[in-house]
Parts: C-alpha cells; sequence; structure tokens
C-alpha cells in the first residue's frame, strides 16, 4: 500500500482531502500540520483512529522534521496544502505569509529532492510533488476573459505574491532538478470546516446569529466558486494522472458577485431558520469600506483538466450553498471548538 504526505491536513482543503483518502481504503495517509488558528482535529476527527491515518505536529519550515517524516512514512507523493490564506490577513501582516507560504515550501521542496534522488528507480518514477496553489497569483480580470495554464502571473496581495513565489519555486526545482512537481491553481473554495474567516461561514454564520452582513465595497467584485468536495477530487486526479512539471488550472464555473453569494447564503438561510425574528435574512446587509488592492473579478478556463483529466465541477452552486449553510447550522461543537482556539 502507497503512502502519501499531505501538508496542511487539518486545514479547510486539506482535511476534505485527507478524509477522502482515507475514505477509500486504499492508501496510507500521513497528515503534517502545525495546527496553527486556521488547523483543527475536529477537521479530520472522522478518519483520526482509522489504522491508515497517522497525524504528525509539526512545522513545514522545521528542514529536520520534514525530513524524518519523509525518511520515517517514506511517501510515494507529497501534497502541500500548508499555506497561510487569507487575503486580509496578509495585509495586515505579510510576515507570516513569506515565512509559510515561500520558505516551508523551499524547505519541502529541498527535503523532497534529497529523499527522491535517493529512491530506487521504479519508485523515483512514480514520485510526485503536488504543489496547491490559487488563481489569485494571477492577478485580476476585466469583464471578459478566464485564466488558464498560460496566464502570466501579476499578484496583487501579499498572499497572492507568496503563493506566486512558492509556485515559481516549485517550477524551478522541476527544470533545474528534474524532480517530478504539479501545480493546480483553483477558484474559491467554499463548503463544510472552513474556518470562519472566509466569506462563506462569516455570512452564513451572522446570518443564522442574525448579525449584520458587512459585504466589501460595492459587493460586485466578481469571484468563480468550487465546493470543496469536487477540490478534493481533482486533486485525487491531478496526483494520480496529472504529467509531471504540468499545472493544471481547477474552478467550479460558478461566477458570482459578492453580493450574489451573499444573497444566496440568505436565501438558503432564510429557508432554514423559519423563525428569524427579522424579516428577512438580506436585511442585514450592511456595505463597509472596501479592502486595499480588491481585484475586480477572477475566472477560471477549465478545458486543461477536463479534457486532459476527464473532470468536471459535481455540486452545482445552488445545492453547494444550501449543503453548507445547513451544515454550519448543524455544527455549531465544531465553530465553536475552533473559534475558540483560533484569532
Amino acid at each position: 500500500m502507497e503512502t502519501i504526505l499531505v501538508t496542511g491536513g487539518a486545514g479547510f482543503v486539506g482535511s476534505c482531502l485527507v478524509r477522502r483518502l482515507v475514505g477509500r481504503q486504499t492508501v496510507r495517509i500521513i497528515n503534517l500540520d502545525l495546527l496553527t488558528y486556521a488547523g483543527n482535529r475536529d477537521s479530520f476527527a472522522e478518519v483520526s483512529q482509522d489504522p491508515l491515518h497517522t497525524f504528525v505536529e509539526g512545522n513545514i519550515c522545521n528542514a529536520a522534521l520534514v525530513e524524518e517524516v519523509l525518511s520515517n512514512y517514506q511517501p510515494c507523493s507529497i501534497v502541500n496544502l500548508a499555506a497561510e490564506s487569507h487575503v486580509d490577513r496578509s495585509i495586515g501582516g505579510p510576515k507570516a505569509f513569506v515565512q509559510t507560504n515561500i520558505v516551508g515550501t523551499f524547505t519541502l521542496l529541498e527535503a523532497a529532492r534529497s529523499y527522491w534522488e535517493q529512491l530506487p528507480a521504479d519508485r523515483k518514477e512514480r514520485f510526485r510533488f503536488l504543489q496547491v496553489s490559487t488563481d489569485e497569483v494571477f492577478g485580476s480580470l476585466g469583464t471578459d476573459g478566464a485564466f488558464d495554464e498560460s496566464s502570466p502571473y501579476a499578484p496583487s496581495s501579499p498572499y497572492a505574491a507568496s503563493k506566486a513565489a512558492a509556485d515559481h519555486l516549485v517550477n524551478s526545482f522541476s527544470h533545474t532538478y528534474s524532480l517530478p512537481t504539479l501545480i493546480t491553481n483553483c477558484s474559491n473554495n467554499y463548503g463544510p470546516f472552513q474556518f470562519p474567516e472566509k466569506l462563506f461561514p462569516v455570512m452564513i454564520l451572522n446570518a443564522i446569529e442574525e448579525k449584520p452582513l458587512p459585504v466589501y465595497g460595492d459587493g460586485l467584485n466578481v469571484r468563480d466558486w468550487l465546493f470543496v468536495e469536487d477540490h478534493a477530487l481533482a486533486l485525487e486526479l491531478v496526483l494520480s494522472q496529472g504529467k509531471p512539471g504540468e499545472t493544471y488550472c481547477i474552478g467550479g464555473n460558478n461566477e458570482r458577485t459578492n453580493l450574489q453569494v451573499v444573497e444566496a447564503i440568505c436565501e438558503a438561510c432564510d429557508l432554514l431558520q423559519t423563525d428569524r425574528t427579522s424579516a428577512a435574512c438580506r436585511d442585514l446587509l450592511q456595505f463597509v469600506a472596501d479592502r486595499p488592492g480588491h481585484d475586480y473579478r477572477y475566472a477560471i478556463d477549465t478545458s486543461k483538466i477536463r479534457q486532459e483529466l476527464g473532470w468536471r465541477p459535481v455540486c452545482d452552486f445552488k445545492t453547494g450553498v444550501t449543503r453548507t449553510v445547513r451544515w454550519y447550522a448543524e455544527n455549531n461543537d465544531w465553530v465553536s471548538s475552533v473559534t475558540v482556539s483560533g484569532s
């Protein structure tokens, strides 16, 4: 049975991938996570006792630890999901993003290269290093067009710049050392187990508690939304079938303005909460000052991953919103746990 090292496996996307891979019962998962504010054991609790899941608490910037994990568990692949990922936090404190997203990725790459170079020929051939990145590295779009694998990098925020730098490092290790790497650039994710600082959980939890729903600027900034389970499926396919040295863009084909997203959440919350005291969730909308450097629009052309790997999103936007709202409404213990331990 092959072993996969997933870094950041206690986070939002990482825990979804870990739960999915362990559930298959065909691979062994080593889950390496520092358990920062956005990483929580409860996010992978359903598989935590499974013999095919091993959790290691630690920092990808710790070279000795990473080398020890690789030596002890001998993975066939590494999936790097360990990252600082919130744009607003990067504006207020970019140093942590440079440390985790750039230095951490470099540390992983160096350890992976040393480990890979010593593998037997057959295992060396099968080894993969998958870097999970974001469409934000491409910057901002106008009203037309979409990002694809040939789009130039033009990051706007410290978060996006740190992820862009990490991508460049991964590509450099592929070209310079022939390390078999893969990169994915995905659109905005939503779904269960997302730390309550991103748009979806903030709006859902505020709506449930009948608190104001703060919308940046005029609410007309556009994002493409991808249900997290569809993202996890795409990562599986890229890892197993992707061509080393290639990049794959992953999107949900669900372009919505921020205002449309909030309105969809409100509709789902109103249907769920028939005892709401206010007239409607939309009454809670509150436009606030825009954040600095707010990109206008992101969109993803998924032609490559559709044609080469046969992937397409399964969950439509309305269903995904309903599932996400219901999950947060029914999992207050998880929300309370992560908000108490987080900051």
